[in-house]
């Protein structure tokens, strides 16, 4: 109903990754799950999933030097891990990943891999993949009403920004609609469906804010609390270091969330807690929030918010003689491809033969930009300097680290920076737009600079403004197609 991952997942840590802190709960077959598709994603998108090295340091008082190596071991051995290194241990005294912490407080360490990913584009990279496949993509498209018969369902859209309504007919329907699952059963579906729901989505708050850069490395941080909670400290776009997240339960509009004062003021103690630079309110540049759709595993919510499981449930509603319903609850975004394929399992029994693809295919086909030269982005960037003079070093890095074999496409037949067109600031141009908008269903200036881009905080206000007026034309909705 807005644009692409323009909910929860635009509001992630970025992390592609098994969960450690799961493995205290005994979410083996997740944490296993989780870091088999970590590697699938590192394969298949290697432009906007990178390896990741994360500095745990040990902190007396807390869980044990044993239990966290005991657990380090585990996570480097239950997923098959076959692309990235194993756990080290560290002397933080000597190690230059100790540099920015509080001098004599922390003297021994462990690193072990994960991934991040810019999880907006990961949204977009699919949605575009879908749509080379045949899919019909429609963002700001809400769903009015969905009628089911025995054949089929009747499902009533509307576009957001036209008024305009068309009628869908489909054999099958998927509610996906994350925070908004429960409420898309009883607002759209005409019936309380879900009253008919065996399991239940418990709504919990994540927070994040970003401050001036901590630390020069490319490496992240995760830090113990008191409190049982971990906390991330990640690099953000070369210039700023990103903390988070917070857990807690959630009541209210998800399209409304916004980080807390207590989120923001907890956030900056556990950080000054381990950097020898104090974090203070002042010191935050931005913050954001996601609601998270989880499965409610313990009715009555007697767990912490943290607690719950990650995992994702699948309900199926298919009575005799009906059309299929299948609603998602829960999920993470390293275990989406996952979970697509355990969707489309469970419906195959309700799917023409023709319908169905070919097993597995995600996991092997790359997603958009990520063939050729996109595993090493300083090579392809270096290739589009040579093919193309005039681009800057910093504009061909972040190019093939956003588009990977598809930055040419926005390049194509451009002599001078001037064929570029429009210049809006921090390297974006008239041409990357346009491809945003005809290729990547951008429409307005948050889309670009937020989700396609990141590049939000890098571009001054006055160049926000021509965007604004740039993207009033550009990304004006299409008629929509019968």
């Amino acid at each position: 109903m807005g644009d692409l991952a323009g909910g929860t997942s635009s509001r992630s840590t970025g992390l592609i990754h098994g969960g450690l802190r799961y493995l205290e709960h005994y979410d083996f077959r997740l944490v296993r799950e989780a870091l088999r598709e970590r590697e699938v994603l590192l394969r298949i998108a290697p432009h906007i999933v990178r390896p990741v090295r994360i500095v745990l340091p040990y902190r007396p008082g807390l869980r044990p030097a044993w239990l966290l190596r005991l657990g380090l071991f585990i996570y480097d051995h239950i997923g098959g891990r076959k692309l990235l290194p194993a756990t080290r241990t560290l002397d933080l005294a000597r190690d230059p990943a100790g540099a920015p912490l509080k001098p004599g407080m922390f003297r021994t360490g462990f690193a072990f891999s994960d991934c991040r990913a810019d999880d907006a584009r990961l949204v977009v990279l699919n949605a575009r993949d879908a749509a080379d496949h045949g899919a019909v993509i429609r963002t700001r498209t809400k769903v009015v009403t969905a009628r089911r018969s025995e054949s089929h369902w009747a499902i009533t859209a509307e576009d957001k920004a036209t008024g305009e309504r068309d009628t869908i007919a489909a054999s099958t329907l998927v509610n996906a609609t994350g925070p908004w699952v429960e409420e898309t059963l009883t607002s759209c579906l005409g019936k309380d469906f879900t009253s008919a729901m065996r399991r239940r989505v418990r709504l919990v708050q994540g927070s994040h804010i970003v401050v001036p850069k901590l630390f020069e490395h490319g490496g992240a941080y995760v830090f113990q609390n008191p409190d049982g909670r971990i906390v991330f400290a990640l690099p953000y776009d070369g210039k700023h270091t990103l903390i988070g997240t917070t857990d807690r339960d959630f009541v209210g509009d998800p399209a409304r969330v916004a980080a807390t004062a207590e989120e923001i003021q907890y956030l900056c103690e556990a950080a000054s807690e381990y950097f020898a630079r104090s974090i203070s309110l002042a010191d935050v540049v931005w913050s954001y929030s996601g609601v998270r759709p989880l499965h409610d595993d313990d009715d009555g919510h007697a767990r912490d918010a943290a607690a719950a499981t990650r995992d994702y449930v699948l309900e199926l509603d298919a009575p005799p003689a009906a059309a299929p319903l299948l609603s998602i609850l829960g999920g993470k975004i390293t275990t989406y491809r996952r979970l697509a394929e355990a969707a489309l399992e469970r419906l195959a029994p309700f799917l023409r033969p023709a319908s169905r693809l070919r097993a597995g295919w995600t996991a092997s086909d790359a997603l958009p930009g990520g063939g050729g030269l996109a595993a090493d982005t300083t090579a392809l960037a270096r290739m589009l300097t040579r093919d193309y003079p005039f681009l800057e070093p910093a504009h061909a890095r972040r190019l093939a680290a956003t588009y990977g074999d598809r930055a040419e496409r926005i390049l194509a037949g451009a002599r001078t920076a001037a064929d570029l067109g429009i210049a809006f600031g921090a390297t974006l141009t008239e041409a990357e737009v346009r491809h945003l908008v005809t290729e990547e269903f951008a429409r307005t200036a948050e889309d670009v600079l937020w989700r396609r881009t990141k590049l939000g905080l890098a571009i001054s206000e006055i160049d926000t403004v021509g965007l604004n007026r740039f993207m009033a034309v550009a990304g004006a909705p299409r008629a929509m197609a019968p």
